[in-house]
């Protein structure tokens, strides 16, 4: 559903997306999965049906929605619209945003090189990404500290010669594990007498590098997600050019704000589509089993259940695309409220939407059987993800306290005759 009326372009892509994650998407979960197998051969080949969706997508016009119109490169959609379509896509979360060349962590760096890099930046990494060729990851987080806090991260950059030489050790690096992942941006400190948040400077390091290594795949409550994973990965005395540092030296922090603002609400925008599945299961299983004489759904609490759901995956929504039409209008810096509020409750709305229908398939919840085990244990992680629950709930109250702030200053200037301060 949407607020707003969609242009028809909007509606027929909407129908169009529908059509394709529900008929397509959705069976050829299965053999992907089947295709993968068991073992070291998990992270060695893309099943063939990717390949495939990937280019029945592209045929469709589903292809790169992410990237919005202020992008030359883009699909010329707002977040909003972006946001009625990636959920949609949230329905097979392993599938639809891959085949749709709508995945993370793609989707955020290829907003890096379109927003920041230079002319040879974007041809040489941007545009296979956008065609799909390669993949890549956005190497960030480290053991060593608490990441949620980015001024930590203590890899180091350092400047030799005609270019940098990175030395750190990164963790739970998305897409590293992939096959196809040709290339890392990666955060380290540049500059040690900068700044607090000076220090940080992005550069990018091709995965072929010599000194690159993929320590390991990491599971996350079990589930390795290969094939493109969630690794720990050692830079050892990378080389690389000058030319590949992200905007300058020192704008680290600059360049993942741009990123991880609209980042944080496509995650958002995809969990609402698992909520929504969840719940089609959740529906099509209480009506289908018998528990002491009576169908599941003539329980009371049954019934509770699925009407919390609904209200909750409602509200969720409306957050999500407030969050959305926030950035369209004012940009993801001044978004950030909205942004915060939907990357906090979204995922625990989810969360408890999968948990009950997880209860309603009882032990067949927690198999393989379906996906609800799966897109839980996803969830549960997101709350993590891209800043912990509590970074993005302390946000929300200093920004809170600081427009009512101004609220009062304001009435207590109009009582007193007094107009606004000068800028």
């Amino acid at each position: 559903m949407s607020l707003v009326q969609l242009s028809p372009r909007v509606e027929e892509l909407r129908r169009l997306l529908t059509d394709f994650v529900q008929s397509e998407c959705i069976p050829a979960e299965a053999e992907y999965q089947q295709a993968l197998g068991s073992g070291p051969q998990r992270w060695q080949a893309v099943p063939a049906v990717m390949e495939r969706l990937k280019r029945r997508a592209r045929k469709l016009g589903l292809w790169n929605l992410f990237l919005t119109k202020e992008y030359r490169e883009g699909a010329g959609l707002t977040n909003y619209e972006y946001a009625v379509l990636c959920e949609i896509m949230g329905h097979s979360p392993n599938i639809a945003p891959e085949a749709c060349n709508c995945s993370a962590p793609d989707t955020g760096n290829m907003e890096v090189f379109a927003k920041y890099g230079t002319a040879a930046q974007k041809e040489r990494w941007l545009k296979p990404l956008l065609e799909g060729r390669i993949r890549s990851a956005f190497a960030m987080t480290e053991p060593a500290v608490a990441s949620s806090d980015a001024t930590n991260i203590c890899t180091r950059i350092e400047r030799q010669g005609g270019g940098y030489v990175v030395n750190g050790r990164k963790w739970w690096i998305s897409g590293a594990g992939h096959p196809n992942c040709a290339v890392f941006l990666a955060m380290g400190k540049a500059d040690l007498a900068g700044g607090k948040h000076g220090q940080q400077s992005i550069v990018v390091v091709p995965a072929g590098a010599e000194g690159v290594k993929v320590v390991r795949p990491l599971t996350v409550f079990g589930y390795d997600d290969a094939p493109h994973g969630h690794c720990e990965v050692v830079f050892d005395n990378v080389w690389v050019p000058a030319e590949n540092m992200v905007l300058g030296e020192g704008r680290g922090f600059e360049v993942i704000q741009g990123r991880l603002g609209p980042g944080r609400i496509h995650h958002c925008m995809r969990s609402l589509g698992m909520g929504e599945r969840a719940v089609e299961l959740m529906v099509a299983r209480v009506q289908s089993r018998t528990t002491f004489g009576r169908q599941i759904v003539e329980h009371g609490v049954v019934l509770d259940y699925i009407a919390k759901s609904r209200m909750e995956l409602e509200a969720a929504r409306m957050l999500v695309l407030r969050a959305a039409d926030m950035i369209d209008k004012v940009g993801a810096k001044n978004a950030r409220k909205e942004i915060a509020m939907a990357k906090v409750l979204v995922p625990s709305a989810v969360l408890a939407i999968l948990d009950r229908a997880i209860q309603m398939f009882g032990a067949a919840g927690v198999g393989p059987d379906t996906p609800l085990a799966e897109f839980w244990a996803g969830m549960r992680t997101l709350r993590i993800a891209d800043g912990p629950d509590e970074v993005h709930t302390r946000q929300i109250a200093q920004l809170e306290i600081r427009e009512q702030n101004a609220k009062m200053a304001a009435r207590k200037r109009s009582a007193a005759g007094v107009g606004p301060p000068k800028l």
